[in-house]
């Protein structure tokens, strides 16, 4: 009895909700949206409060926030807010690919290339063979849907792994392997969702030939090169500017890749990407990119939230959705336990066939568990691209099979670390001597971590921090040219 009062009380306040939102709408929709974003926001910082207790990352509780205040269970944001806010899931994901593109630097690459790519082809690739062997030739639920979650599959969330790896400050060959293969991942899983897409459209429309085919990958092609053109043109821009024009000239380029992107309905991930790495192996200037991640929270927090929110909680678990007359919940988890094992298994055969010591490679794989921010954000492309129940449905799987991938991954991974050796310095496979710091180094590194505190106590730009960042950046200059003279007159 208590129950159905409870239930017929919550829809009244619900229903109240809704006429809230029909009241703004109709004296100042403006208004109704800024509220929309305040609730999404609020909403997502107060579930981290509950996540940060049981140790999970944030986008499990931004994706949990989204899905209470999504049109499935509390509606406290009106269907029209989320269909209006697409654009911030291209942003966000913007975001994240540029940042990604932090982490191909050539010199990291050297001697360790071949390896890499090894090692993340293998275990990307088998985890969607997998899944493609799984949902085409058993299941039988057809060549679009088989394609596009497949390719799905191979991306991994390289967030969970290497916050995990911050937390137990880990060290050795394992975690030197394990990053460099998360940040490469996402490469491959861009690249495979692309053809899949493309081939997916044109199984779909009925007419599969050349162009149908090859011109999606064309524009995927030139949207990389508009990244190189970009990545140089953002080098260029960057030089000698203050932070607040460094930050809005990076993010206008960010833009422009986004709306490009939007214009050949192709995704500008890639090409985000590789202006990152075009910019971080130009210039060697990281400053960049910690700015962008001090100025992302709120976007990436309103994408995962919005995510969430799309996130189709009654298909789920209706007994009557199914694909190809197979039950949606039964896909979503054979997806699950199949996409773990080709990880596994793909990355323990990249790591024997690298011939990797033997703690690396039988636990790899398990660091490779986690699955969120663009496979969610590729999911939700899908949706838009593909349209209809598949779309929906390929979302639906990803969403629900991705929280269970945060709340198991970084257990996995810690477990991976602690196997492995690399946490407390008990690995052995690694060189442990570090070269000797100059005092121009260590004065540059203390000069960083005095910024960072000042940006994390998220103060406003003052013209005392831009005088200390000018003096700080006019400092190692000097400190630089000192170095140089005294080389010169050492060489004499």
């Amino acid at each position: 009895m208590r129950t159905v009062l409870f239930l017929k009380l919550a829809e009244r306040r619900w229903t109240a909700v809704e006429r809230l939102y029909e009241k703004l709408n109709a004296t100042s929709p403006v208004s109704a949206v800024i509220l929309a974003l305040a609730i999404i926001l609020l909403s997502g910082f107060l579930m981290t409060r509950l996540t940060k207790l049981l140790k999970l990352p944030n986008v499990t509780a931004y994706i949990v926030a989204g899905i209470l205040i999504g049109p499935f269970c509390l509606k406290a944001v009106p269907q029209n807010v989320i269909d209006g806010s697409a654009f911030v899931s291209d942003i966000a994901l913007a975001f994240i690919a540029f940042s990604a593109g932090e982490y191909f630097r050539i010199s990291s690459f050297k001697g360790k290339g071949k390896q890499l790519v090894i090692i993340t082809v293998l275990e990307s690739l088998t985890a969607s063979a997998l899944v493609f062997i799984l949902t085409f030739f058993v299941l039988r639920l057809g060549a679009a849907f088989s394609l596009v979650l497949s390719a799905l599959a191979s991306a991994t969330a390289p967030a969970s792994t290497l916050m995990t790896i911050r937390q137990t400050k880990a060290k050795g060959d394992f975690v030197d392997t394990l990053i460099s293969v998360v940040a490469f991942d996402d490469v491959v899983s861009l690249f495979a969702f692309s053809v899949a897409i493309s081939v997916a459209m044109a199984t779909t429309s009925g007419t599969v030939n050349s162009q149908t085919v090859l011109l999606p990958l064309l524009y995927n092609v030139l949207m990389i090169i508009l990244g190189v053109a970009l990545g140089f043109v953002l080098k260029f821009f960057m030089a000698k500017r203050s932070t607040d024009n460094r930050l809005i000239v990076s993010v206008a380029l960010l833009f422009t890749l986004c709306g490009v992107g939007a214009a050949l309905s192709v995704s500008p991930l890639m090409a985000c990407m590789v202006m990152g790495a075009v910019y971080i192996n130009a210039s060697g200037d990281d400053r960049l990119f910690k700015q962008l991640n001090y100025f992302s929270p709120p976007i990436l927090l309103m994408f995962f939230v919005r995510s969430g929110m799309s996130f189709r909680l009654d298909t789920l678990f209706d007994v009557s959705s199914r694909v190809a007359g197979v039950p949606l919940l039964l896909i979503g988890c054979l997806y699950f336990i199949v996409r773990i094992a080709g990880k596994y298994l793909g990355a323990y055969a990249g790591c024997r066939i690298c011939k990797k010591p033997r703690k690396t490679t039988y636990t790899l794989g398990l660091a490779l568990i986690p699955q969120a921010g663009v496979a969610i954000g590729l999911s939700e492309l899908a949706a838009r691209t593909i349209g209809g129940s598949t779309g929906a449905v390929i979302q639906t799987i990803i969403m629900s099979s991705s929280i269970l991938y945060e709340l198991i991954g970084p257990g996995m991974a810690k477990l991976a670390l602690s196997l492995s050796g690399a946490i407390g310095g008990t690995q052995t496979d690694e060189k442990t001597t570090e070269p000797e710091k100059s005092e121009r180094e260590i004065l540059i590194e203390r000069m960083n971590e005095i910024q960072k505190e000042i940006d994390r106590a998220n103060y406003a730009r003052s013209e005392e921090e831009k005088a200390f960042s000018d003096a700080a950046e006019e400092q190692e200059e000097l400190l630089l040219n000192y170095d140089r003279n005294r080389k010169f007159i050492n060489r004499r």
